[in-house]
């Protein structure tokens, strides 16, 4: 059982013995093999977590750690984009559904590999929206040293659902620099206190634009707060990631995985660490 227990399993992520009656945790499915589950996520939306998702997902494959991406992003849903996965079938039986893989082999799973038209809104309301996410950890085989699960932004329904149905081993906050992120961060650290969540670090992005002439970093929108948040709260600032131009168009090309820049090379290395994932399976 964990420490200071309040014996309330709905606002508790433990995986602990005293949860034998009235857990919230959703069971994997029963073929699946996650070892770490690391949840992406924002106070609001438009501050690239699901780059930050995909771009962490490729760092850890490069590693060569086995690596699975769940978006529980299920009404704005990006992650296949990013990785050109369009028009890709899903498998599966009665054992469940098998995540397609990328090219470098990330299984994805995401509302929009199982649309026959990516650009047809997702009309749901919260209830079903939970129901899906819950839907694609029990009934997807999943095989991950870690899964990543990309959020909605905000502290809704859907984040709550993450928290309380997935064994979540941690969280990472992405932000960005404008003072309004301060609160907003403010929001996803208390939530994620609130339900005892280690969160492993934060990460900034649209910290800035080098100018390509002369070098010079231009802060667009202002000066950061965020080494000032991470202070407050105890959290590694795990890394920033600039406006690069490059970067968003191997995005819009679903080439994310040609990637190369090291903005987030420490948080990579920090994940491996908090996690103790250890050296990757031969």
């Amino acid at each position: 059982m964990a420490e200071e227990c309040t014996h309330d399993c709905s606002s508790c992520s433990s995986n602990c013995a005293s949860r034998e009656k009235g857990s919230l945790l959703v069971p994997a499915n029963p073929l699946s093999s996650v070892k770490h589950i690391v949840g992406v996520v924002s106070g609001k939306g438009g501050v690239g977590k699901s780059l930050v998702t995909s771009m962490l997902a490729v760092l850890l494959r490069r590693e060569g750690y086995r690596v699975g991406i769940l978006d529980a992003d299920v009404t704005g849903p990006s992650i296949p984009k990013a990785f050109g996965m369009k028009n890709v079938e899903v498998y599966g039986d009665d054992n469940g559904m098998i995540p397609p893989s990328t090219t470098t082999g990330i299984d994805l799973m995401s509302v929009n590999l199982l649309l026959q038209d990516e650009t047809r809104p997702v009309v749901w309301r919260g209830a079903i929206i939970s129901g899906t996410v819950q839907q694609f950890w029990k009934d997807t085989i999943w095989n991950a040293d870690v899964l990543l699960v990309d959020c909605p932004p905000g502290t809704g329904d859907v984040p709550l659902t993450v928290f309380q149905s997935l064994p979540l081993d941690g969280i990472l906050i992405v932000s960005s620099p404008q003072e309004l992120v301060s609160m907003i961060v403010s929001k996803a650290a208390n939530m994620a206190q609130m339900m005892n969540i280690p969160v492993l670090g934060l990460v900034e992005n649209l910290s800035y634009v080098k100018c390509p002439d002369c070098g010079k970093e231009i802060k667009v929108f202002g000066e950061s707060h965020i080494e000032e948040i991470a202070g407050q709260f105890g959290y590694d600032l795990l890394g920033r990631i600039p406006m690069d131009p490059k970067l968003s168009a191997l995005v819009d090309r679903g080439m994310i995985e040609l990637m190369e820049n090291n903005y987030l090379d420490d948080a990579c290395k920090a994940i491996v660490e908090k996690l103790g994932l250890g050296a990757p399976e031969a």
